[in-house]
Formats: structure tokens, C-alpha cells, sequence
């Protein structure tokens, strides 16, 4: 490798940054000009060269590399495949992936291999003037030049806003994934549906929330303040997506929460909030799900679908507990097919003066 010099001249790194700055505006350029070529958009042509280069992706691993909303790029991938340049299938090891390839038989390279040809040779001949160990250099600071720009991408993609005001963030290869909405007097939706490769979507009314998207953690957060206007309006609409399994914490004092979760895949519930109303409606359980409602002076009502089964454990004191019609005081109670049902709510109550209604519907 290089020496490098312990001398920095600042004029010179200046240089070097604008000269990289050109590059990817070139870049794009150059994509913009070869896919007029041929007849294409440009950003068709990006989603059928990075497929020759990697073979295949997920929609998600795609929209994130070209900096799209899953929206945007779920179009691009519709008209690509009607016009047969690409094939989407499900993932065998996991039927909640989308696969994307290039089509048997497209002739897309054919068109393309030669806009790139003349390019590819002259980066050969260029590189030709340089010797290996300048050649390892290069190669060293290109790669680590991508990977920045590739976690830039992610960064600005992270709680994006499309043009109507609609936070999400890609789904990419996340397994799984988790909400936290610490955050007071706020009127909160919440419910699961198909988001086509989007890990979330949320829309808020009133002052909008600090949202940050990081290692498939999704916070959800208001700034705290000691008084909210009676006049401000401050609420919350979010969808997760249902493609994978969610963990769910709502800490929320003086607030009004609705959760219909039916079709989510729960894999455990925190609903916390002290003088807040919850209204909860639970999905089919696929596993052993714990559920932990607290706060004082809080208002739940949970509801599982029928013929779960379910067991409550209060903790805490003067609060009204009611389990399928039956009232609870300082016990543990469950429903006739709690003990050896492997499909199952596992629920426990805490703090004081709260009214606990536990039933199916």
C-alpha cells in the first residue's frame, strides 16, 4: 500500500471530495444518456445492470440501493417484469421474501453490454497507467467509497416522508422487528397490513414526532413537555408491516391508543401508560406471547380472538380486573385450555386503580 503522508493540505482534500461529488453526479449522467439509447428510463437500466452484477435481489435490498420509496420502486418492478426483463418469485427458506432476477431470455444485456463496453475499456486502460500496488489502493478506496455512499443511502432512506406526508422505511432482510412509541398525550392508531416491501408507514396529525428507523428498531417519540395546549392536536396513525414478527412497547401516559393488530404476527406486547385509555385487539398468537399492561389510573380493554387461550396475573393493587366475565382480585386466573395449549397469551397487570377488561371478540 501507499505511504501515507503525515502532511494534509487542505486544498488537495477539497479537490479530491469535489472530484468524487462529480463522479456519482457523472454517474448518473452517464445512465440518463445510455438508457435513452435504447429506449429505457434510467432507473430501469440501474435495476436491470445491478441485477447482472449481483444476479439476484430482494425488493427491498433494490429499492434501497436506488434510494426509492417501496411505492415508487414497486411500479418500476410492475413494469419491468410485464415487459418481461425481470421475474419476482417467492424465497423457498422464507415465503415473506420477494426475489427479483433478471428473466430467462431477456435481451436487456444484449442492448446494454455495449453502452458499458466502451466505458469498462477505457477504466481498463486508465488503470493501466498505475502500477499493482497504486492498482490496491484504488481498488481499497473504491470499495470503501461505495460502502460509505450505500450507508448514506440507508441514512437519508431511514423515517423518510413521501410527497403526501408518509413515514416509512424499506423492509429489506429484517426477520424481525420492533416498535417503541414512548410518548404522552397522543391519540395513537396502530394496526398491521400488506405494506409491499415497506418495513412501516405512519401519518401524524399536529406536530410530527422524532422517527428514527436503526438495526429494525422503530421509535416513535414526542418531545417531552410539562404542559400540551388543550388545543393542539397530537396524533398518530401507524401500520406495521405484516410480513414479519413484531415486538410492541407503548409507554404512553394521558393518551388514547387503539391497536388492532389482527394479522400481525405478535411475538410480545408492553402497554404502559398511566391515565390513558387502551383498546386492544389482538391477533392469532403463534407461540407462547407475553403481554404486560400497566400504568395507574389506566383504562384496557384487550381482546383475543375466540378460543385462545389466555392467563392473567395481577400484580399491584386496587385495580378491577375482569377475565372472560369473571372478576380477579390478587390471583392468577386462566382460561380451561391454558395448560398444554402451545398457541397462548401469557398476561400480566400491574400498578394500581386501573379497570382490566380481558376477553374474546
Amino acid at each position: 500500500m501507499p505511504i501515507r503522508s503525515p502532511n494534509k493540505q487542505p486544498e488537495i482534500l477539497g479537490q479530491l471530495v469535489n472530484e468524487l461529488r462529480q463522479s456519482y453526479g457523472l454517474g448518473a449522467s452517464f445512465f440518463r444518456a445510455a438508457a435513452a439509447r435504447i429506449e429505457m428510463t434510467d432507473t430501469d437500466m440501474q435495476v436491470i445492470d445491478i441485477l447482472e452484477n449481483t444476479r439476484e435481489a430482494t425488493a427491498g435490498q433494490l429499492a434501497n440501493l436506488m434510494g426509492l420509496t417501496t411505492g415508487t420502486f414497486t411500479a418500476i418492478l410492475n413494469r419491468l417484469e410485464k415487459a418481461g426483463l425481470v421475474r419476482r418469485e417467492r424465497d423457498p427458506n422464507d415465503g415473506r421474501r420477494v426475489i427479483v432476477r433478471l428473466a430467462k431470455g431477456a435481451d436487456s444485456g444484449q442492448e446494454m453490454g455495449p453502452l458499458f463496453a466502451s466505458l469498462g475499456k477505457a477504466w481498463e486502460e486508465l488503470a493501466d497507467n498505475y502500477d499493482d500496488e497504486h492498482k490496491v489502493f484504488l481498488l481499497e478506496f473504491l470499495q470503501r467509497s461505495n460502502a460509505l455512499a450505500r450507508d448514506e443511502i440507508a441514512r437519508l432512506r431511514e423515517a423518510s416522508v413521501d410527497d403526501v406526508g408518509i413515514f416509512s422505511a424499506p423492509l429489506g432482510d429484517l426477520e424481525s422487528a420492533r416498535l417503541v412509541f414512548p410518548s404522552e398525550g397522543v391519540r395513537l392508531t396502530l394496526r398491521g397490513g400488506d405494506l409491499a416491501g415497506a418495513l412501516y408507514q405512519a401519518r401524524f396529525e399536529g406536530p410530527a414526532p422524532d422517527v428514527k428507523v436503526k438495526q429494525g428498531v422503530v421509535t416513535i417519540r414526542y418531545p417531552r413537555r410539562l404542559w400540551i395546549p388543550s388545543t393542539e392536536k397530537r396524533a398518530a396513525e401507524v401500520t406495521l408491516s405484516t410480513a414479519i414478527p413484531w415486538s410492541i412497547v407503548i409507554r404512553s401516559g394521558g393518551s388514547e391508543v387503539t391497536a388492532e393488530l389482527g394479522g400481525l404476527d405478535l411475538l410480545e406486547m408492553e402497554a404502559n401508560g398511566a391515565g390513558s385509555m387502551f383498546r386492544v385487539e389482538l391477533p392469532e398468537p403463534s407461540g407462547v406471547v407475553p403481554l404486560q399492561l400497566g400504568g395507574g389510573g389506566s383504562e384496557f380493554t384487550v381482546r383475543r380472538p375466540p378460543g385462545v387461550a389466555a392467563r392473567v396475573q395481577m400484580k399491584g393493587w386496587g385495580s378491577s380486573v375482569v377475565f372472560d366475565d369473571q372478576t380477579v382480585s390478587g390471583m392468577r386466573l386462566q382460561s380451561p385450555n391454558y395448560e398444554g395449549a402451545a398457541l397462548r397469551y401469557d398476561i400480566e397487570t400491574s400498578g394500581s386503580g386501573s379497570m382490566i377488561t380481558i376477553t374474546t371478540g
